[in-house]
């Protein structure tokens, strides 16, 4: 199917959804239409973060079949179609086990009927419009964080993807037990009240270090370079600006703003959604914030440098980030205080690490903090296995996953607001209820961006045939 065919008959405006189509399957159980009952799944992106981590963590559960890939790189693509087809060759012995799917345009995936799930592991100014088209193709969803490039897009998408009724999943993983189970027992201690009132909360996070100046470069024949860059402006095309053509290293698109907010949404996705699922404010934000930070005066890659932020929430609780602080979670309250973070752990081997790596996962005031209570915690937070077969499992039962889309885009907006407040260097008054800054223009004006033709949560179109 063609995308001139697939993108018809517009949904979507920049105040949100409109005639929604509801595309439910019409089978309550996924993928029970495919071989032996499995969940048919399409990997859209096949970069750094989907080879060593997405496609690991999910191609291993036998609930679920990779049958697809997408990719604007054709290389990356195929990298990706001999990736899964060797992985089935090696588990089950029969090299013909899988015949993968290859497609230039997700949309032509999102068109195939067989398909009953995706993972998106794009770069961050591709979340948000291929979550709400999956979500509108019926499709359920895998997001890597952060949720989305802008405040509105991030709106845009929890409402399409509640109103579809799929389910999603957002690269959350220091929620699950796997591969650090001390975040979830953190934030139950905190949640309940085993440090006392909490008062104050510190994050810190890592920083990217800028480049010089890099040249223009012929855009190689196997990149759709236009489509790569989606809605964002038309740039020149450079290597350094998108992905290596030569290997998986750490992509250069991480460090340049047009593409996403750097390590403030990079590593703040996973420390802010931390502190709100130990807080209880999942379903809220800060309302009031101020911040500044170093940002690159020149150079390709421009994202912040060192900065510090304070945000106030309406609980009366401060959270502090900072750049100066170990990269990790700490939870002052009135009767003591507990740090946690992934000590020398790392999603992939290029992930940048500050503080010192070997600092031990989990800290504390006083180590009875750590003891179990004589009777169980009256709050026990959601269980999850593992990030991915969380994921697999609510496909299959119906059941909301253990950071769901409204929850991705409240911890994404956190990050963006204080994106913002680093900007304007002053002190900024946010509702997170209509989300929107108070008597501030400058600000709101920031909630969103242009988005180029024909790219775009503003420009979606969809089609049942």
């Amino acid at each position: 199917m063609k995308r001139r065919d697939f993108l018809k008959n517009t949904i979507l405006t920049a105040g949100g959804l409109i005639g929604f189509p509801t595309l439910l399957k019409s089978s309550v159980l996924a993928g029970s239409t495919a071989p032996n009952g499995k969940i048919q799944i399409g990997q859209i992106g096949f970069g750094r973060i989907a080879r060593s981590h997405d496609l690991v963590e999910t191609i291993r559960h036998d609930l679920c079949r990779l049958t697809a890939v997408a990719d604007v790189d054709s290389k990356r693509a195929r990298d990706g179609k001999k990736w899964i087809e060797d992985y089935y060759a090696r588990k089950t012995g029969n090299p013909a086990y899988v015949n993968v799917k290859l497609y230039s345009d997700y949309h032509e995936m999102l068109a195939d009927p067989t398909i009953d799930a995706v993972m998106i592991s794009t770069p961050d100014h591709w979340h948000a419009q291929p979550a709400i088209e999956a979500a509108l193709a019926g499709k359920d969803i895998y997001l890597q964080k952060p949720a989305s490039l802008t405040i509105a897009e991030g709106r845009q998408m929890s409402d399409a993807v509640r109103r579809s009724g799929q389910i999603f999943q957002i690269g959350s993983q220091q929620r699950s037990r796997s591969p650090w189970p001390q975040f979830k027992q953190v934030c139950q201690i905190v949640r309940n009240g085993r440090i006392g009132e909490i008062q104050r909360v510190l994050i810190g996070l890592p920083t990217d270090p800028g480049c010089g100046e890099e040249p223009e470069m012929p855009v190689p024949p196997n990149l759709n370079y236009d489509m790569w860059l989606g809605s964002t402006p038309y740039v020149y095309y450079t290597e350094k600006r998108v992905h290596p053509q030569n290997g998986y290293d750490r992509p250069g698109w991480l460090r340049c703003e047009q593409f996403g907010a750097g390590m403030i949404t990079g590593w703040g996705a996973h420390h802010l959604d931390t502190a709100h699922w130990a807080m209880g404010t999942e379903g809220t934000g800060p309302v009031e914030v101020e911040g500044q930070a170093e940002f690159p005066t020149s150079g390709l890659w421009d994202v912040h440098g060192d900065f510090e932020v304070f945000a106030k929430y309406p609980n009366g609780v401060t959270m502090h980030i900072s750049s100066r602080f170990p990269n990790g979670v700490r939870f002052e309250g009135s009767e003591g205080w507990i740090f946690v973070s992934r000590g020398s752990g790392r999603v992939t081997d290029t992930d940048p690490i500050s503080g010192d790596p070997n600092k031990a996962p989990l800290l504390v005031s006083d180590r009875k903090i750590l003891e179990p209570p004589d009777k169980p915690d009256p709050i026990q937070l959601y269980d999850s296995p593992e990030q991915h077969l969380n994921w697999l499992e609510c496909i299959l039962s119906r059941k909301e996953t253990i950071a769901p889309v409204e929850t991705a885009h409240r911890s994404c907006t956190a990050c963006l607001v204080s994106h913002i407040a680093m900007k304007l260097k002053r002190k900024l008054y946010w509702d997170p209820v209509k989300e929107v800054f108070l008597n501030d223009p400058q600000a709101n004006a920031m909630c969103s961006r242009p988005q180029r033709k024909p790219y775009g949560t503003n420009y979606i179109r969809y089609t049942k045939e």
